[in-house]
C-alpha cells in the first residue's frame, strides 16, 4: 500500500519542485545585480528589519567568541520545506557581489539578490522556544502561507 501511496504522489512532489526551480530562475534573472547597502531604519517598504532580539543574540554571539566578531547573519531561501520553500540562516563573514545588506546598530543581515525577492519587508527575528532557539523570519509580505515552524513558506503567485 506505501508503494503505490509513493507511485500516486511522485508525480506531484516532482512537479511542484520542477515549478518551485522555475519561480526561482525567474526571479533570478528579474533580479539586479547591484550591491544595496541599506539601514532597517529606512523607511523603504522593501528593507528587510531585524527586531530587538535579532540584534541583541547577533551582538551574543560576536560578543562569545572572537572569530565571530565580524559576522554576519546570511539570510537565503532555498527550495524545500514543508509550503515549497524554506529559509536559511548562516552567519557568514563575507558579502558576494550580489549580495544586499542591511544594518541595525552595528548588526548586518545579508540577502542575495535571489532570495531578498522573497522576503522583501520581511521581518527577522531571534525567538526562544521550548523545542527550539532560532532566527526566525515572523513576518513576510511575499509569503501566503507557510508551516507552524515557521521555516517554510509559499509564495505569491
Amino acid at each position: 500500500m506505501s508503494k503505490s501511496l509513493i507511485q500516486r504522489i511522485s508525480p506531484f512532489l516532482i512537479a511542484r519542485i520542477k515549478q518551485n526551480h522555475q519561480l526561482l530562475r525567474s526571479a533570478f534573472c528579474s533580479s539586479s545585480s547591484a550591491l544595496h547597502e541599506g539601514s532597517s531604519e529606512s523607511l523603504s517598504l522593501d528593507a528587510v528589519h531585524m527586531t530587538d532580539n535579532c540584534v541583541k543574540r547577533m551582538k551574543e554571539l560576536q560578543a562569545s567568541e572572537k572569530s565571530s566578531e565580524d559576522k554576519m547573519l546570511r539570510l537565503s531561501v532555498e527550495t524545500g520545506g514543508c509550503s515549497g520553500f524554506q529559509y536559511v540562516f548562516d552567519l557568514d563573514d563575507k558579502t558576494n557581489p550580489d549580495d544586499r545588506v542591511f544594518v541595525r546598530e552595528g548588526i548586518k543581515l545579508v540577502i542575495d539578490d535571489i532570495s531578498y525577492d522573497f522576503v522583501k519587508g520581511a521581518t527577522v527575528d531571534y525567538v526562544e522556544e521550548l523545542i527550539r532557539s532560532a532566527f526566525v523570519v515572523t513576518t513576510n509580505p511575499s509569503a501566503v502561507g507557510g508551516c507552524s515552524c515557521k521555516s517554510s513558506f509559499m509564495v505569491k503567485q
